[in-house]
């Protein structure tokens, strides 16, 4: 590594000490679409001693499942780390993030790139609900079947990740219309993840998020003007 290069987690310490807000997230009056959008922020920095309640945990990932996916065949996973101790196995793996341990959880996202083979369940759960045939279902699973166990590795990939991005999306919306905080995670070692928490093989690790009553509010949104990114009709 060069004298010019930082390493991930000297970046994020560079990060951390950036953020100097005195500031407590906001707490929301209205929590309209579009209210949430706006004041959703990447939080860092966490009330240690809030535990949440599983049952609120719960209602905020039945919220995030609403999302859509690819053939609705609904790959993400997630595995809820809550105990203390496994938090303190996950610090040093997340390069040393302070939210690790202090959020109430850290929900890994996981892609399960064999989510296609729960196709026959998934839509015999439409047959039972009578928003399909037998046979319309049979024909569907069959084209899925084929479809998606022939993909590449690689697309494979591809498809669940951008699930998993989809989900993980609506699952901090959801954490901050209920008055949660939240920060997704890219920044920590998959392979020590995989193993030190037993992941199956199939479950393809998409980011970590931190979850839980924060303390100072984050970075102050920051975004290029909507006309530097986008264009009509074509490029």
């Amino acid at each position: 590594m060069s004298d010019n290069t930082m390493s991930k987690e000297e970046y994020l310490n560079k990060v951390k000490d950036l953020d100097q807000t005195t500031e407590a997230p906001k707490e929301l009056e209205d929590t309209d679409f579009f209210t949430v959008a706006k004041e959703r922020r990447s939080v860092r920095q966490y009330d240690a001693d809030y535990m949440m309640e599983d049952s609120e945990i719960r209602e905020i990932l039945e919220a995030a499942i609403l999302a859509p996916s690819s053939s609705n065949l609904q790959p993400w996973r997630f595995l809820v780390i809550k105990d203390q101790e496994a938090k303190k196995e996950l610090l040093p793996i997340a390069n040393n993030q302070q939210q690790i341990t202090d959020a109430s959880v850290v929900v890994a996202v996981l892609a399960d790139v064999d989510a296609y083979k729960n196709a026959g369940e998934i839509y015999g759960g439409l047959v039972k609900m009578g928003r399909m045939t037998e046979e319309i279902k049979d024909s569907y699973v069959a084209s899925i079947m084929k479809t998606y166990g022939g993909f590449s590795d690689e697309r494979a990939l591809k498809t669940a990740m951008i699930d998993g991005g989809l989900v993980s999306m609506q699952l901090m919306l959801a954490a901050k219309a209920k008055g949660y905080d939240t920060v997704p995670m890219g920044g920590y070692d998959e392979g020590q993840f995989i193993e030190a928490f037993n992941v199956p093989e199939n479950f393809k690790p998409v980011m970590l998020i931190s979850l839980g009553k924060g303390k100072k509010a984050g970075f102050e949104k920051n975004r290029l003007p909507l006309d530097d990114v986008l264009n009509w009709n074509r490029f």
